[in-house]
């Protein structure tokens, strides 16, 4: 973390700025190690260009920050004091007056219009800059840690689909499958799922965010699952599909389609290659398939503390790939009557080329 805070820090001092000022769960944690979620109270972390930083939480939250690790002052509040005065207090008594701070960078996705007016009544002549872009920059390169958690939790996620598939038999709900999931994973140790697990039968399975529901499965239906589990603040996602019992020629077909879409991208999956090649090859065959319209979405997103982060896999980003970054590859075609088909991996890239962190098969699966 050490390091991490040294980076911020003399990014700060390089662009003159007299402090950032974060907010959000995910930079918070990964400068301090402290995973918290505030709810509508007040986290922050501020970091400065020479004094050490200061890390501002619930007073219910001080000891699990303290046992994760941080070891510079906490300034922690009950629900009956006012954060925003107590920061203004703890600025002056470190000598920081508020008034000499001018230049403030703070994650303009996050910080809240009301926020941003009580920073303001605090540092009176404050100009805010973003942090926003520095912090990508600095999340989007794994180091070895991150990547060793992020591996296991793939794991975990190929666990979850194997589980989801021994839960289908005719006539099982979609909900129904998704409780055995999160259960059995639940039973692994898992921190929670990286966001609303996904189970769609038959024509729901064409939705690309549809939501799980009371539909019953039946023979010839497509299943698609879309999971993820949260381990030590890090994130996995997973998509597989599946036919139940029998698949039609055209349900075939996509999945087919979907599968070499997906292969060819990964195989570009290497240092220096433009992040919009990636889409371009997926889209490529998904068009010449004569699918291209049923693949409405990017092929992917970068991943880690945070499910969707920074890179967007998108035809018009041309940056290059980097070692360390972690990204999703995940092409799909949804066609209104028939289903749909989504296939995704989590990815490393590496020196070399890339490693494929999840590792469930994705030959076409007839089960039940």
């Amino acid at each position: 973390m050490q390091v991490r805070l040294e980076k911020l820090s003399s990014w700060i001092k390089q662009e003159s700025i007299d402090a950032a000022f974060l907010t959000s769960t995910a930079n918070v944690f990964y400068l301090s190690g402290f995973l918290c979620h505030p709810h509508e109270r007040l986290l922050g972390l501020f970091v400065f260009p020479e004094a050490e930083p200061l890390l501002i939480c619930p007073q219910m939250e001080v000891k699990q920050a303290k046992d994760a690790g941080w070891s510079y002052q906490i300034l922690g509040y009950d629900d009956t004091q006012n954060p925003w005065e107590m920061i203004r207090d703890a600025l002056i008594f470190r000598q920081i007056h508020p008034d000499g701070v001018r230049t403030l960078a703070v994650e303009k996705d996050h910080l809240s219009y009301r926020r941003a007016e009580l920073l303001m009544s605090i540092f009176p002549d404050v100009r805010l800059v973003s942090a926003e872009e520095k912090m990508h920059q600095l999340r989007m390169i794994k180091d070895a840690q991150e990547i060793g958690i992020m591996r296991e939790a793939a794991r975990l996620a190929d666990y979850g689909v194997e589980v989801g598939i021994s839960a289908l038999k005719e006539g099982v709900t979609e909900t129904e499958v998704v409780a055995a999931i999160e259960m059995a994973l639940k039973q692994k140790g898992i921190q929670g799922m990286a966001f609303s697990t996904m189970v769609l039968f038959g024509e729901k399975s064409g939705l690309p965010h549809g939501i799980p529901g009371n539909h019953r499965l039946q023979e010839g239906d497509l299943v698609l699952f879309d999971l993820g589990v949260v381990l030590e603040g890090y994130c996995s996602d997973i998509t597989r599909t599946v036919a139940y019992r029998s698949v039609g020629e055209q349900q075939r077909e996509i999945y087919e389609t979907v599968l070499q879409a997906q292969l060819n991208a990964l195989g570009k999956c290497k240092p220096g290659t433009p992040i919009g090649e990636l889409d371009k090859t997926a889209r490529d065959v998904i068009e010449k398939a004569g699918y291209g319209n049923h693949f409405p979405h990017r092929l992917g997103h970068g991943l880690g503390i945070e499910v969707h982060e920074y890179p967007s896999l998108t035809e018009t980003n041309m940056d290059p790939l980097q070692p360390g970054m972690a990204i999703t590859v995940e092409p799909g075609i949804y066609v209104e009557g028939v289903g749909g088909v989504r296939i995704e991996d989590d990815v490393i890239i590496t020196e070399e080329g890339c490693e494929i962190l999840t590792g469930f098969s994705k030959e076409l699966r007839i089960v039940g």
